[in-house]
């Protein structure tokens, strides 16, 4: 799995447009919270090479301002650790802690 890292406001706008692409995958990341280092090593392990999702990560203690950008643009609450799949400019699956799963995001974006 390869983590593009999400660390300027711009990138905003770059991800919205990927996302007319393919999917895109925002995972908001605590790295002081265990439960979020839990729940991202859970993800690489599950994730599938041939998923066609573009992946980026956003250490959101470092970077809050872009955090706090990514819940108003994409209009969802914040939460850590929390995954967001974009597609088509708009978030159409988000899940926090525990509840993130692959094999969940595959079945938002199939249907």
């Amino acid at each position: 799995m390869t983590w593009h890292p999400l660390t300027d406001l711009s990138q905003l706008e770059t991800i919205k447009q990927e996302s007319f692409d393919h999917p895109v995958l925002l995972y908001k990341h605590s790295v002081t919270c265990s439960i979020s280092s839990t729940a991202k090593a859970r993800l690489e392990r599950q994730w599938s090479a041939d998923a066609g999702i573009e992946a980026y990560y956003l250490d959101l203690l470092r970077y809050r301002s872009v955090s706090n950008a990514v819940a108003e643009v994409f209009g969802i609450e914040h939460e850590s650790p929390q995954v967001l799949v974009i597609r088509d400019g708009v978030c159409v699956y988000n899940e926090s802690h525990f509840a993130i799963r692959f094999d969940e995001i595959t079945e938002a974006l199939a249907g």
